[in-house]
């Protein structure tokens, strides 16, 4: 990506914008690790999580995935495959998802299963959003194994080939899990995706022909390539009909620029203590604006890293639509951390708003 292209999505002031509407309408999808802000507990935390599910399912909202994360003070969301069926319950159209479930941990077979049972309670909504990433630090992942060894990354496509199977009963004939059912039987598939924020994962998931999911909200880089390879080879196994690619980013979206940044001062504090390993949850704005003061930290300095669009409607809709061209996608699926639950609904308000999704008018 080239300087100014880069540039026009970076959370910045002053950042570079394009002009007018675009004309490809743009699908929105939410993925929600159930951030536990500063003084409170895990009870608030996955209470927000349902009622943000609500509001985005009346918004217009297309997706909402929830995050897998294990040994932290920041996040509540440990087991998302729970939450996809109290989220599900919860809501009446929106698909409800993972993103996604740390494969390497887990057994296919036992995921199948899972997943087959959440589509057959809610049929036609379920998404597996499944990733390669071990995630987190090796005390946990030695945990979530215990008593075997880890699976080596390379094994991947193979435990993604076997969850395949397993979920549309695609086993040849001579292979040595033809026999071994994932139950219930009788129902469609849900929807599978794979996440990456970079290696080999767009081609995996290409080859078996299933989503891809780019993750620009964990590192900031570019995936346009990833993205482009993704669709290059894509195969179509019966699964998506054609590629199927959207990009997370996060997002911030308040009535003003000033207002967004001050709110996104929450997320960068939680980040810069997290890199320091000071697991504390999400601060409060005036918390994170006194940390930097102490720490000689210029606010200026905070969110060049390309991992979010922060700002007011129209700023977040054109650089929204300046991402989705980038990528050549029609979806976009947002991150969005704050220390305040009302700010997280406002946000989700403006932008739903702003980007003309299909429910804000029976909602309003």
């Amino acid at each position: 990506m080239g300087k100014a292209q880069r540039e026009a999505f970076v959370d910045r002031p002053g950042a570079p914008r394009v002009p007018g509407p675009m004309p490809r309408p743009l699908r929105l999808g939410v993925v929600d690790q159930s951030p536990v802000p500063n003084g409170f507990d895990a009870h608030h935390a996955l209470d927000a999580t349902l009622d943000l599910a609500r509001l985005c399912d009346g918004l217009g909202y297309h997706r909402y995935w929830l995050a897998e994360h294990h040994s932290t003070n920041s996040f509540a969301g440990s087991a998302p495959e729970i939450l996809v069926a109290r989220v599900a319950a919860a809501t009446d159209r929106i698909r409800v998802g993972t993103g996604g479930i740390l494969l390497p941990h887990y057994s296919p077979y036992k995921v199948a299963e899972q997943f087959r049972l959440l589509e057959t309670l809610f049929p036609g909504r379920i998404d597996l959003g499944v990733g390669r990433a071990p995630g987190g630090t090796g005390g946990p992942a030695a945990a979530l194994r215990w008593g075997r060894d880890a699976i080596p990354v390379e094994r991947f496509p193979e435990q993604l080939q076997d969850l395949v199977g397993w979920l549309g009963e695609r086993f040849e004939d001579d292979h040595r899990w033809r026999r071994v059912r994932a139950t219930p039987r009788g129902t469609d598939a849900p929807e599978m995706w794979v996440l990456g924020s970079g290696g080999s994962t767009a081609e995996v998931a290409a080859r078996l022909g299933l989503g891809y999911s780019f993750a620009q909200f964990i590192g900031g880089a570019d995936g346009r390539a990833a993205v482009a390879r993704y669709r290059e080879v894509f195969q179509d196994h019966g699964i998506h009909a054609e590629p199927a690619a959207h990009v997370a980013v996060g997002v911030i979206c308040a009535e003003t620029r000033q207002e967004a940044e001050r709110l996104a001062l929450s997320k960068h504090l939680w980040r810069w203590r997290i890199i320091r390993g000071i697991d504390r949850g999400i601060p409060t704005p005036e918390q994170a604006e006194r940390a930097f003061a102490d720490a000689g930290v210029p606010l200026e300095e905070l969110g060049r890293d390309g991992k979010s669009v922060v700002g007011d409607p129209d700023d977040v809709r054109r650089q929204l639509h300046a991402i989705a061209e980038h990528y050549g996608v029609d979806e976009v699926m947002t991150v969005t951390i704050t220390h305040d639950l009302e700010a997280r609904r406002r946000s989700y308000e403006l932008l739903a708003e702003v980007m003309e999704l299909e429910g804000v008018a029976a909602v309003g």
